[in-house]
C-alpha cells in the first residue's frame, strides 16, 4: 500500500511540474486561468454606474484576458466599457500607466446574452503572481437581474455615475463599497504558467470564516505553495451550494463545465462539496447517491484529461444543524471517499481539522465560532492537506 502510495504521489509530481531555472517559451495560444469566482446569483442591476472589481490573481503573465457572465440574467447585458489595471496599494486606484481597455471581437463595448459568458480579446498588460487587478465594468442600462458572486470576502468599488468612469485610473467617482463581484467571473493569463487547479466546492472553499480582504481562503494559500510550479488556482466555491440538488448556484453537476472544466489550462480538480446536501433541506441520506455524484464528476473530468483529488468532509457538531444521524451520513460518505477508489488522490481535510477530543468537532484553533467553517489557521491547514494529496509533499 506504501508503495502504491508512492507511485501516485509520482505521478502527480509528473501533473504538477516544478518550475525550470529558466522560463521556456510559450506557444502564443497558451492561457491559464489565474482567477475565478463562480456566479452564485443574482442582484437588481446597477444601471449608470461602473464596478471597480478586485480580483486577486494566482499566477502572472503578459497578457490578460477578462471572463463576464450574464448566465443567470434573463435580459441581454450590455456592457458600455471593460477595464483592467494594476491596482495601487490599496482601495479603486489605479497603478499609473496600467490601464487598459477590453475589447470584445475588436469592439470596445458587447452584448452578452441571458444564459451566457463571454471572454474578452487578449489585453496587452504584463502581470505579476499574486498581484491585484482592477477590472471594471460599465453598465449604461437597466439589463435585469445582474449575475454576480454574493460573498467575495473583497472590498470593491461603484461610482454610481458611471460613464466615463471606467477607464479613469484614480478613485475620483467610487464612492461606494460593495463586497461582491459582479459580472466579472475569471482572469486568464498567457505567458509560462504549466496549467491551473480548479478548487470545487461550498462555502467552505469560497472562504467563509476567513478575514475579508487577506486572501486567506485555503485556495488563496493553496496558490502560494503552487507558485514555484507556475500553476494558478481557480476558486470555483459557491457559499450555499450543494451536490446533489440546486442550493446557492446551480448544483455541483450542473455547473461542473462551466466553472471548472471549461477554465483555461485546467490539470487537476478538488472537489469538496457535499455538506450542505447532509444538513439542508432536503437533506438527503442515502450515502451512495453522493459516491454516484462523486464517480459521475470524477468520470467527466477523466474525459477530459483533469486529474481529480476528493476532499473528505469536516466536521461541524454544534453548528444548529447538526445532527446525530447527519453525522453518521457524513462518516458513510467520507468512509467512500477515503476508500471507494473514485479519485486519483484524496486530501483527508476531516482528519486535519477535527478535534482529537471529539472527532465531531472541529478543533477550537481553527473555528471562527460557528462551529462549521475554518478561521484563517483553519484555511491553511485545508490548503498544507490539498498541497500533500495534490504533490506528495508539503
Amino acid at each position: 500500500m506504501a508503495r502504491a502510495g508512492r507511485v501516485l504521489a509520482a505521478l502527480l509530481l509528473a501533473l504538477l511540474p516544478v518550475a525550470p531555472a529558466r522560463a521556456v517559451a510559450e506557444p502564443a495560444s497558451s492561457w491559464t486561468g489565474s482567477w475565478e469566482t463562480a456566479p452564485s446569483g443574482t442582484a437588481p442591476a446597477l444601471r449608470g454606474a461602473a464596478v471597480r472589481n478586485v480580483v486577486h490573481l494566482s499566477v502572472g503573465g503578459t497578457a490578460v484576458r477578462i471572463r463576464v457572465s450574464n448566465r443567470l440574467g434573463s435580459r441581454p447585458l450590455r456592457l458600455g466599457a471593460v477595464t483592467v489595471a494594476l491596482r495601487r496599494a490599496a482601495g479603486p486606484d489605479a497603478v499609473p500607466g496600467s490601464m487598459r481597455t477590453a475589447t470584445f471581437h475588436g469592439s470596445p463595448t458587447v452584448t452578452v446574452p441571458p444564459g451566457r459568458d463571454t471572454v474578452s480579446d487578449p489585453v496587452a498588460l504584463t502581470v505579476p503572481a499574486a498581484a491585484d487587478l482592477l477590472v471594471t465594468v460599465y453598465t449604461p442600462d437597466d439589463d435585469g437581474p445582474a449575475t454576480h458572486h454574493r460573498t467575495a470576502l473583497q472590498t470593491s468599488y461603484v461610482a454610481p455615475v458611471g460613464a466615463g468612469r471606467a477607464t479613469d485610473p484614480d478613485a475620483t467617482g467610487y464612492t461606494r463599497t460593495i463586497s461582491s463581484w459582479y459580472y466579472v467571473t475569471g482572469v486568464d493569463v498567457r505567458g509560462a504558467a504549466t496549467g491551473s487547479v480548479v478548487a470545487f466546492g461550498d462555502s467552505l472553499t469560497d472562504g467563509q470564516g476567513s478575514t475579508p480582504d487577506t486572501n486567506h481562503r485555503w485556495p488563496d494559500r493553496l496558490a502560494e505553495q503552487l507558485r514555484t510550479r507556475r500553476l494558478g488556482v481557480l476558486n470555483a466555491g459557491i457559499g450555499g451550494n450543494r451536490l446533489l440538488h440546486n442550493g446557492t448556484g446551480p448544483s455541483a453537476l450542473a455547473r461542473l463545465d462551466a466553472d471548472a472544466l471549461d477554465r483555461a489550462g485546467v490539470r487537476a480538480l478538488v472537489v469538496f462539496e457535499g455538506i450542505n446536501d447532509i444538513k439542508g433541506t432536503p437533506e438527503a441520506n442515502d450515502a451512495e447517491a453522493y459516491a454516484d455524484a462523486y464517480r459521475t464528476l470524477v468520470a467527466r473530468a477523466h474525459a477530459r484529461g483533469i486529474r481529480v483529488i476528493g476532499v473528505t468532509l469536516t466536521p461541524y457538531r454544534g453548528y444548529p444543524a447538526y445532527t446525530a444521524a447527519r453525522e453518521s451520513v457524513r462518516q458513510r460518505v467520507n468512509a467512500f471517499l477515503r476508500t471507494g477508489g473514485a479519485f486519483d488522490a484524496v486530501a483527508d481535510a476531516d482528519a486535519a481539522v477535527r478535534d482529537p477530543a471529539d472527532p465531531t468537532r472541529i478543533l477550537p484553533r481553527y473555528d471562527p465560532g460557528d462551529h462549521l467553517h475554518f478561521d484563517d489557521a483553519g484555511m491553511a491547514a485545508v490548503a498544507d492537506t490539498v498541497l500533500l494529496a495534490l504533490t506528495g509533499a508539503r
